[in-house]
């Protein structure tokens, strides 16, 4: 327990059942402790709050609960921006932290970043980077919307599921969405309920381009005609571009007689525009993104006379920009379709620049089954950048390491100077970067938390590893 706490615990004569709250976890849970040391967990508590909690759940070694009144208030508590926000019963499960403060949140952010640097991986950041932040509403470019025709009221539902629940929230707007498509949520619905298949379409996809605002449609049986008519002319009159998915992910393509140039988003202080389609990974919130790998290339330091691999590569989003500052450049990816849409955009980017871009080259190989053997065959680089998904690059590190502690394995081969890991889980990158300091060479020059996704738990974060 802080002083802060402590000072809050004895101010006054509070209820016998009272609580400090001394922490946020990242399931956005007020954290406290009862006198005897055990921890509960109290879902809408902020931070340095006095609580009243009712217990719901209880285990040897924590409680959980909900919130039943304020008895102190923090001064970071705010009004929720969203009308859907709350603890109620229906209330929309896709935010969790409005009543926090913006720069609270990212504040909580950092302070779970740096503690699972340390709990999880034994290793300190020597400099804490500035976070990255960005506009705190209508950042969201991307979504999977629920959908949802509720026979005994005869109305549809368009959304994020509830809270704690599989059932679809009754949602009038989303102002994390951009303004148009917040704007489109009741069109949508009455749209979808206008359709004769309006009980078998189980999601909308969103995705927003610079320029083309696409919506995949799932469709669990053929469209009549009358409902694709009710499609083109919902697409005419709200400029959206529907694409449709009668199965898996590979079953989308473009509706007949659909129009609109293709989607696109820009990375302009790197003249790269990077082509995409509705169904592929790119990031959430593109206001960021730009600051993202504007930050991640200048931490890089790229020198034109130097060869980078960028491992985890995606459709580019890193690469094509390195390959306007690098000599050379490889993109490793874990899918030959997925070096092959990367391979594609380098093409693109090269055909429509004065400059041209350093060569480069995209392979697949198996991130997650990486061997010190794989890693000398990609060949030497003097900088990495390492941007895995959720559960990490445990396999790559590792077989770093092994390089680090047994050099007659190297042939040649000579480790990266410096590495920057952009991470989207602290948890995995703690790992890592336990690997990277302890075992294989490195120390932590610099650490920051990114605000990719605000009002939600979401902690996005990037590290630099220089070479000893």
């Amino acid at each position: 327990m802080t002083e802060t706490t402590k000072e809050l615990a004895t101010e006054k004569q509070w209820p016998d059942n009272a609580l400090t709250i001394e922490s946020m976890d990242m399931d956005a849970q007020g954290v406290g402790h009862r006198a005897d040391g055990k921890v509960v967990f109290v879902d809408g508590a902020l931070p340095f709050e006095v609580v009243r909690a009712n217990v719901h759940r209880k285990k040897d070694n924590w409680e959980k609960a909900s919130l039943l009144e304020v008895l102190h208030e923090s001064s970071q508590r705010v009004t929720p921006g969203c009308p859907h926000f709350g603890l109620h019963a229906g209330a929309c499960g896709g935010c969790k932290m409005q009543h926090l403060d913006a720069s609270a949140q990212i504040a909580v952010k950092q302070r779970a970043l740096e503690d699972n640097l340390w709990h999880l991986g034994k290793v300190k950041a020597e400099t804490i980077l500035r976070p990255i932040q960005g506009p705190a509403w209508g950042y969201r470019y991307r979504a999977r919307l629920s959908v949802r025709y509720v026979v005994k009221k005869g109305e549809v539902l368009v959304g994020f599921h509830e809270r704690k629940s599989r059932y679809v929230a009754d949602m009038r707007q989303c102002p994390i969405l951009p303004p148009h498509v917040n704007a489109m949520l009741m069109p949508l619905r009455k749209l979808i309920g206008s359709m004769e298949a309006r009980e078998t379409l189980p999601q909308i996809e969103l995705a927003c381009g610079d320029h083309v605002t696409a919506m995949v449609l799932r469709h669990m049986e053929p469209l009549s005609e009358h409902d694709m008519t009710a499609l083109r002319a919902f697409a005419a009159k709200h400029n959206v571009q529907w694409w449709l998915q009668s199965k898996g992910p590979d079953t989308v393509c473009l509706m007949e007689g659909a129009l609109g140039e293709p989607l696109s988003y820009a990375l302009p202080e790197f003249g790269i525009t990077m082509p995409f389609k509705p169904t592929d990974f790119t990031q959430v919130n593109p206001h960021i993104n730009r600051v993202l790998v504007t930050r991640a290339l200048r931490l890089l330091d790229v020198q034109p006379t130097e060869r980078v691999i960028d491992w985890f590569c995606g459709l580019g989003n890193f690469t094509l920009p390195l390959a306007t500052l690098a000599r050379e450049v490889l993109g490793i990816e874990g899918s030959e379709a997925l070096v092959a849409r990367s391979g594609e955009n380098y093409v693109f980017n090269q055909a429509n620049r004065d400059k041209p871009l350093a060569p480069t080259r995209f392979v697949a190989r198996n991130l997650f089954e990486m061997t010190p053997e794989l890693l000398c065959q990609d060949g030497s680089a003097d900088k990495w950048l390492v941007d895995p998904p959720r559960e990490g690059a445990f396999s790559l590190v590792q077989a770093l390491a092994e390089l680090h502690q047994q050099p007659e394995l190297r042939q040649g081969w000579t480790p990266p100077k410096r590495i920057v890991y952009v991470s989207c889980n602290p948890a995995t990158l703690a790992r890592d970067a336990g690997v990277l300091v302890n075992s294989a060479g490195y120390r932590m020059s610099f650490a920051g938390a990114v605000n990719m996704f605000p009002h939600t738990a979401h902690v996005e974060s990037m590290a630099v590893f220089d070479l000893v």
